[in-house]
């Protein structure tokens, strides 16, 4: 069993900053995939990042066009997410998930995470 949880969400205006952190606590994997995804309202649940826990192999979508940089600190157990230059269209709530053995062609999909948190609200004003 894998508990997340996510932080540091909140409102900031276009071209502004934030960073995501999302804590595991639980059940460690070796070799598993954490990853971000967020959702809009009215909008379906997108893939944004990914990153594998043991090399840290970042994987990323292509709407992200290099704004967004995902890590992870293995010691702490917490993967990040920088976002840089956000626009109103990165407004959603942003969740992270983790899966504990994934195909590599399957990680932009939701059906292939099994934990996920609650969400943090990330509010981008223009």
């Amino acid at each position: 069993q894998v508990q997340l949880v996510e932080s540091g969400g909140g409102l900031v205006q276009a071209g502004g900053s934030l960073k995501l952190s999302c804590a595991a606590s639980g059940r460690t994997f070796s070799n598993y995939y954490m990853a971000w995804f967020r959702q809009a309202p009215g909008k379906e649940r997108e893939f944004v990042a990914a990153i594998s826990w043991s090399a840290g192999n970042p994987y990323y979508a292509d709407f992200v066009k290099g704004r967004f940089t995902i890590s992870r600190d293995n010691a702490k157990n917490t993967v990040y997410l920088q976002m840089n230059s956000l626009k109103p269209e990165d407004t959603a709530v942003y969740y992270c998930a983790s899966s504990r053995s994934i195909a590599r062609t399957t990680i932009p999909y939701v059906d292939g995470y099994d934990y996920w948190g609650q969400g943090t609200q990330v509010t981008v004003s223009s």
